[in-house]
């Protein structure tokens, strides 16, 4: 609930979207069941807060290594990905080739939410696709339609 409410705020607020899931995920996945581990987690966000100063202190440069790891074990999930599928595989691969290249995780899940839909729609699979996805994918076609249209237009 807490993840739903932080992403969808950040959205409105025209900011990343602020979500702590692969921390609460983390946190399920070390034996924390009861809540209280999200609450810990919780606080020390807030308490991080009075240190973002700090993080100014610390060169672009410096962070390359730590991003290179987390790439790493991100990368390492993609084994459970059915490659086999073409309607998960492609989506799935469109969502994570585009990210790095677009610089925009937005364009990448765009894709991969678009891209889902309309290979499930070719395959005669439309009825699997639940239909929030279809209102997402839409949005996300207005989304990727916006620059090309005000460029046409001006």
């Amino acid at each position: 609930l807490i993840d739903g409410a932080a992403a969808a705020l950040g959205g409105a607020a025209s900011a990343s979207s602020n979500t702590s899931y692969i921390e609460s995920a983390a946190g399920v996945g070390e034996g924390a069941r009861t809540g209280f581990a999200s609450v810990v987690t919780g606080a020390l966000f807030g308490l991080a807060l009075f240190l973002t100063p700090l993080a100014t202190v610390v060169p672009a440069q410096a962070a390359a290594p730590a991003l290179i790891a987390v790439g790493f074990l991100l990368m390492s999930q993609v084994r459970s990905i059915d490659w086999e599928r073409i309607d998960i595989a492609v989506p799935a691969f469109l969502t994570i080739a585009l990210m790095p290249f677009s610089y925009s995780i937005s364009n990448g899940i765009g894709a991969g939410f678009i891209s889902y839909v309309v290979i499930k729609t070719v395959l005669g699979k439309a009825r699997e696709v639940h239909w929030l996805l279809w209102g997402t994918a839409a949005l996300f076609v207005v989304y990727f339609a916006i620059d090309p249209l005000e460029q046409l237009l001006t």
